[in-house]
């Protein structure tokens, strides 16, 4: 992973290609110090939220996607991955704005 500087929109972090992350599926990875999860979902829509649930620390891009919703494969705990909310009572999950550019996933830390 690699971090270039976007004028006026903060840190962009070149997470690798998207095929990486197979259509349906997660993978975690870290970025300054902290674990992020990009979703690549079937639709084609890419994600990028906290890669840990907030109640007992699971690893969320393990989980499996409904949709547009992530379950937590410890407690079934669910969010939405566009907005991080939590649809089971949980905190919820910070997010970050991702794009996919020429087939590399490119995450905006700012």
């Amino acid at each position: 992973m690699t971090a270039v500087t976007d004028p006026g929109a903060g840190p962009v972090h070149r997470l690798g290609p998207l095929s990486q992350v197979p259509a349906g599926e997660g993978r975690a990875f870290g970025v300054d110090g902290t674990q992020v999860a990009v979703f690549h979902l079937r639709t084609g829509a890419v994600h990028a939220v906290s890669a840990v649930c907030p109640h007992k620390g699971g690893p969320l891009a393990d989980g499996q996607i409904d949709g547009s919703i992530v379950l937590c494969p410890l407690h079934l705990n669910a969010w939405e991955l566009a907005t991080g909310c939590s649809r089971s009572g949980q905190p919820d999950l910070r997010t970050w704005r991702v794009e996919v550019v020429d087939g590399e996933i490119l995450l905006h830390s700012a």
